[in-house]
């Protein structure tokens, strides 16, 4: 059995069975890299390719920005391109606080690399991806920040959700994965100072999915593009993760 296995066709899984007496006896499963330059390309479909691209290639190579640092996808809690978009969402919105989907998928950049609109595309091509600016009381920001790390650390994994923890801009915090539903988040801080449960906050996001916030503000693309413009260097990016307790040793944690 082949499929394909991660995101970027990066790389294809392989599973083969032992099959005996009509059952599955054993199995062995691999991961086969893809070396795209090593592999030559399909001369019907390289055409195809580029024939598709072809009215949108002028869009697509628009340089935007510069790079210093690497830009990259990935960890549990964040990773320099997401911190990116924030940084961009809080700036370009005006907000105090600003949220973006952890998602697994996108390629990454090396320092000194131009990030054109096709690098800003793969991080944020979505079919549902308008800005907002919302009021959140400092208990809502509580309870979206407690809802998400349940769907990724509840014990049980049926009701895990994927993903990975949701980005965070302007807005310190810790998190215990190991304690019980609603008691993860705790030490909420803006600014040097807490959080107050009462007091409202600008928070700005991206990708919701309720189609009442059907377009509600400008593709996220359009606003992170508008940032890079007025940029034109990137620094290195500050990664804003939580304080983790509970973690010592963990294998599984990628900050």
């Amino acid at each position: 059995l082949v499929t394909n296995a991660g995101s970027n066709g990066k790389f294809l899984g392989v599973m083969d069975f032992d099959v005996k007496d009509g059952k599955v006896a054993d199995f062995r499963y691999k991961l086969l890299p893809v070396f795209s330059n090593l592999l030559p390309a399909d001369p019907e479909m390289a055409a195809f390719i580029d024939k598709t691209r072809a009215p949108f290639l002028e869009k697509l190579t628009e340089k935007l920005a510069v790079t210093e640092g690497l830009l990259y996808r990935r960890g549990n809690f964040n990773g320099s391109w997401d911190q990116l978009i924030v940084d961009a969402l809080i700036a370009e919105k005006d907000a105090e606080i600003a949220f973006s989907p952890g998602f697994r998928w996108g390629t990454s950049l090396l320092p000194g690399d131009t990030i054109t609109m096709e690098h800003l595309l793969d991080q944020t091509a979505i079919t549902y991806p308008w800005t907002t600016l919302t009021e959140m009381s400092g208990e809502m920001i509580k309870t979206i920040l407690e809802d998400v790390a349940d769907n990724l650390f509840n014990p049980d994994p049926y009701y895990q959700q994927g993903g990975d923890m949701v980005r965070v801009g302007g807005l310190q915090y810790t998190c215990d994965p190991n304690a019980a539903m609603g008691k993860r988040i705790d030490n909420m801080m803006l600014k040097g100072k807490p959080i107050e449960a009462g007091k409202t906050y600008k928070v700005a996001g991206w990708a919701p999915v309720s189609e009442e916030a059907k377009d509600s503000g400008p593709a996220v693309w359009d606003v992170v593009a508008n940032y890079l413009r007025g940029q034109k260097v990137i620094s290195q990016r500050a990664l804003n993760v939580p304080t983790l307790k509970g973690m010592d040793g963990n294998p599984g944690v990628a900050i």
